[in-house]
């Protein structure tokens, strides 16, 4: 079981199975959301308990995110027509024992930074 938090303490979550997928956003809704980019993994809905007042904001039609009314935290993305969750690598409680995958959407990254990390990088 992993665990995670928003900053100022007022939601939880659990994840009650493997997180797959761990990897690292760039598109510019992502950057927006976060100020920077958006690492996350995944795992399926009914694999993770939510505790607090999550606040979503449905960016696209297809997904919505999730994040803390209070602090501002962003948390969770999720596809409408998908089964899983994604929620935030930082949100974690350590130890993860998680490792990065990818770097998605890298095509759209910001022109101020590089990504020199050697994990793999898809458009």
């Amino acid at each position: 079981m992993i665990t995670g938090r928003c900053l100022c303490g007022d939601i939880t979550f659990t994840v009650h199975a493997m997180p797959q997928g761990a990897s690292v956003c760039h598109c510019g809704q992502c950057r927006k959301q976060s100020g920077h980019l958006w690492a996350s993994a995944y795992a399926p809905k009914n694999k993770v308990g939510i505790d607090g007042p999550v606040q979503w904001f449905e960016a696209t039609p297809a997904a919505k995110r999730g994040f803390c009314p209070r602090c501002g935290a962003s948390l969770f993305w999720t596809a409408h027509d998908e089964d899983t969750i994604s929620f935030a690598l930082g949100a974690l409680d350590e130890p993860t024992g998680l490792t990065l995958e990818k770097h998605i959407f890298t095509a759209d990254k910001g022109d101020y930074y590089d990504i020199a990390d050697g994990v793999p990088q898809e458009l």
